[in-house]
């Protein structure tokens, strides 16, 4: 599968995004560790969340033009649900330190650097805010790219926080002020650990993608012309953007000779109205007629049959 240069041109803003998300990554560690400030290296635990889902991006669009092989037939789209499932793993933990730490600093405050501390945190948000131009041409036509606009300006909100506390601090001294922005960034990055985990082992346990409901899209397809009946209907997600669907269609008898031009009506609608994009339909089998919507598995067993 070729990139073309649609793909290239995000290519290339992720890329941008990518990198001045990483400077402020830096920046932000390094000034938390010279000016004393837990509320900078707090930010740098939701920059760093952020740059992992930026890289998680930019890799699903790469990981979509390597091809499929016969030990890998759905190509490497699942290696971005179990990169974000370990990232969230990691910065829940991150989460939890942050939390530990700025209840130490609300018990006993320490004093802050706050001047530096401003100067790195408008630093941050510049280059939050020119991140965010470099994806928002994108933003509102692929949702990809409007996750990754979505993440980048939730940092430059943090930026901000970080700015209005540090300007507090510099002329009141109130350095508990340090903790309190701690506590609240770590709240966002908790949160923010706490969906990734829920969306990522969602996907990996198979379930059916957020906003769907099996009995509406059973009932579309019900709808289409020569279909009598819908079962055996699953919907899962290869990855965070390409959502499966398989399912049994009893087709009426006057369309037996027009199944192709029926299917493709069925895979069509799908792709429209629900952005399925993976469709395995099968033309009824007479000893699945009565079959259920959902179908059990039986666990115990190697050989999967029609059940009534």
């Amino acid at each position: 599968m070729e990139t073309t240069s649609h793909d290239r041109n995000i290519i290339n803003r992720f890329t941008l995004a990518i990198i001045l998300t990483a400077v402020t990554l830096v920046a932000e560690i390094a000034g938390g560790i010279w000016t004393n400030s837990l509320a900078l290296l707090s930010d740098a635990a939701h920059v760093f969340l952020d740059l992992f889902a930026l890289l998680l991006s930019l890799g699903a669009i790469k990981l979509s033009a390597l091809p499929a092989s016969e030990t890998r037939t759905y190509g490497f789209h699942r290696t971005e649900v179990f990169a974000s499932f370990l990232n969230g793993v990691t910065i829940f933990l991150i989460a939890i330190g942050i939390f530990y730490e700025a209840g130490l600093r609300f018990l006993k405050p320490e004093e802050v650097n706050s001047l530096p501390m401003l100067v790195i945190a408008v630093i941050g948000l510049a280059m939050n805010l020119l991140a965010a131009s470099a994806l928002h041409q994108h933003a509102h036509h692929d949702l990809n790219v409007h996750s990754a606009f979505l993440h980048v300006l939730g940092d430059a909100a943090a930026s901000l926080g970080v700015i209005i506390g540090g300007a507090i601090m510099y002329y009141s001294h109130w350095y508990v002020l340090d903790a309190l922005i701690s506590a609240g960034i770590a709240c966002v990055v908790f949160f923010g650990a706490w969906r990734v985990l829920r969306e990522s082992v969602h996907i990996l346990l198979e379930g059916v993608p957020r906003g769907l409901q099996v009995a509406e899209v059973a009932d579309s397809i019900r709808a289409i012309e020569g279909v009598n009946s819908v079962h055996h209907l699953n919907i899962w997600s290869i990855c965070s953007h390409i959502v499966a669907l398989s399912a049994h269609v009893d087709v009426s008898e006057e369309f037996k000779q027009r199944q192709a031009e029926l299917l493709h009506s069925i895979e069509h609608m799908l792709s429209k109205k629900y952005h399925i994009s993976h469709t395995t339909l099968q033309v009824e089998c007479t000893t699945c007629v009565e079959g259920p919507i959902i179908k059990d598995f039986n666990h115990s067993s190697r050989h999967s049959h029609c059940s009534h």
